[in-house]
């Protein structure tokens, strides 16, 4: 899976391919979707299991599911896509990317069920990439609204169920938050750094065969990264120096 022009199969599998665009958008869903905190606790605990690079791997394949399924009825899935990319990047060296910048005034509105779907993800993307860069011990709970979004829009809900179950009981196993929420600063001030923690890959949530290793995980990002068109994505700047 070293680029993202063929489509998993398990996007695949939940029909999100060219289905046409039946899911309900209402205000109710919008706020939902914007401020998910209350009323999704567990879900919250869940992610709070896993660390912060298993969360930026489940933000990208998240924001897969979405680019997929408003694949042809957007143009904006070109930026989406490059945005994916820096996110897998980000995994490797969070350094070489650029912030996932996105209607920083707000002027872009949230209605419309393609536009509007797709704005509301981008922007939880834009949080979560906040929360990474500035190495936030709060950056889980960001993924929620993303996850709701990710489920409501795909056709086959019982797929992408699945596969959302199946992927954070690996991610909690093999990639576990390194740090207990007990005592945290709640202003947020405090700075963890997640550059030791273990890289994971698109493989991990996509491919059915892939056989996780560190060595292995490390191999997939590499040759990913060595695929990807450089100097096309504004997100991407190679030219500073690795971390």
């Amino acid at each position: 899976m070293r680029n993202l022009n063929n489509v998993p199969k398990v996007i695949s599998e939940s029909k999100s391919i060219g289905h046409p665009i039946d899911f309900k958008w209402t205000k109710k869903k919008i706020d939902e979707f914007l401020d998910p905190l209350e009323g999704n606790e567990a879900l919250e605990n869940v992610l709070m299991q896993i660390n912060h690079k298993a969360s930026i791997g489940l933000t990208a394949a998240l924001l897969e599911w979405v680019y997929w399924r408003f694949t042809g009825y957007t143009q904006f899935t070109n930026d989406t896509q490059k945005r994916i990319e820096a996110l897998w990047c980000s995994i490797n060296d969070r350094e070489q990317t650029n912030p996932l910048l996105f209607d920083c005034d707000l002027d872009i509105p949230a209605n419309g069920c393609v536009n509007g779907a797709l704005w509301i993800a981008l922007m939880n993307v834009r949080m979560v990439d906040v929360r990474y860069r500035k190495g936030s011990y709060l950056l889980q709970s960001e993924l929620i609204g993303l996850i709701l979004l990710a489920r409501h829009i795909t056709p086959k809900k019982r797929v992408f169920d699945k596969w959302f179950q199946d992927t954070i009981t690996q991610l909690i196993r093999l990639y576990p938050c390194q740090y207990s929420y007990d005592n945290l600063d709640e202003t947020d001030e405090a700075v963890y750094d997640s550059s030791n923690e273990p890289v994971v890959s698109r493989e991990f949530f996509f491919d059915a065969e892939f056989k996780y290793s560190i060595e292995a995980s490390e191999n997939a990002i590499h040759n990913f990264i060595d695929n990807l068109d450089i100097k096309a994505n504004p997100f991407l700047d190679f030219s500073r120096k690795a971390s």
